[in-house]
């Protein structure tokens, strides 16, 4: 049965391993080395990648990610299948299963990825759904990882409690980082995730902490995370926009967090609402690291999911395994 990431702690075994793997082989990649250039995982494979969504990063990072992989990127917009129009969900899958080696879905409904991922015979990777963003999480996780390698720090979220937020949660506390997020009243993130964080936590060691105060949130920490207020989809909510005042990440909110801060945002940004230019085009902003990020964290994710076997020699190769 192949693997399928629908959520970041599908991962939560192999996560850290995964993190290093990818920066590791960003920083081999940088310099030239030739057995990291020529690491053909997806070799003679194409890779499926369905977007219901438009998409800059996404789009981007997986096509290029997949060519230097060795595979070809195969892009299905919305209007190029059939998918869940006049075939069914499972029916699709098992087709475009006998012609792919993985498929990438980037999806309104989580429900949608999920039934695809039952009915495939290859890897389905999470590409975006309304419940979860796996992939974001893991460029995330590899940013915080790069600037403060192993240690242990606190990760704030100001904001909507959406998808970003539930799998930065998960993928937070797997890796024994505390999480506090300032959500305003009504817009928590979904409870049952929260539950499978906090038995994660428990577990690691981490804290999960939920507040409707920012500057609660944001006291002491290393790590302060934004998304706009209304996500795709939800532009027609303008109502909603005003629940999030007192929300916006500036310097004044900054100034609670610790010194040595990093700014994060998934982007795109909307600049002067959620943030202000001023952290966005800060030194301690990481927004745009996180961006790459998401090509390389993908590329050790489908490299596992395809051909762990392949994925375990790199990182013996690259000193990982002991």
């Amino acid at each position: 049965m192949p693997r399928h990431l629908l959520a970041i702690d599908d991962l939560q075994d192999e996560f850290a391993g995964v993190l290093d793997w990818a920066i590791e082989f960003k920083r081999l990649w940088s310099t030239g080395d030739e057995v990291v250039r020529n690491f053909m995982p997806l070799d003679l494979t194409t890779v499926g990648c369905i977007y219901e969504k438009p998409s800059t990063r996404t789009r981007v990072s997986f096509e290029v990610g997949i060519d230097r992989l060795g595979g070809n990127p195969l892009t299905l917009l919305k209007n190029d299948i059939q998918l869940g129009s006049s075939e069914s969900i499972g029916d699709t899958a098992k087709v475009l299963s006998r012609f792919l080696g993985a498929i990438t879905y980037r999806c309104f409904s989580h429900d949608d990825v999920t039934a695809l991922a039952e009915a495939a015979e290859v890897p389905v990777i999470n590409a975006l759904s309304d419940r979860h963003h796996p992939c974001q999480a893991a460029a995330d996780l590899m940013a915080v990882k790069e600037v403060f390698g192993d240690d242990k720090v606190r990760i704030a979220w100001v904001g909507d409690g959406n998808n970003v937020l539930h799998d930065l949660m998960l993928a937070g506390v797997m890796l024994g980082h505390d999480v506090a997020y300032a959500t305003p009243s009504g817009y928590e993130p979904n409870a049952d995730v929260v539950e499978r964080a906090s038995a994660i936590a428990a577990t690691t060691g981490a804290r999960l902490i939920a507040t409707n105060d920012p500057v609660e949130a944001v006291t002491g920490a290393h790590v302060i995370y934004t998304d706009i207020f209304l996500s795709m989809g939800e532009e027609h909510m303008t109502d909603k926009v005003q629940a999030f005042d007192g929300f916006q990440v500036n310097m004044d909110l900054l100034s609670h967090a610790d010194p040595e801060w990093r700014f994060m945002h998934c982007l795109p940004a909307h600049r002067g609402e959620e943030v202000t230019d001023e952290v966005m085009d800060h030194e301690q902003s990481i927004v745009f690291d996180q961006a790459e990020n998401r090509m390389w964290a993908q590329m050790s994710i489908l490299a596992l999911l395809v051909d762990e076997g392949a994925w375990e020699a790199m990182a013996e190769f690259m000193g990982l395994l002991t």
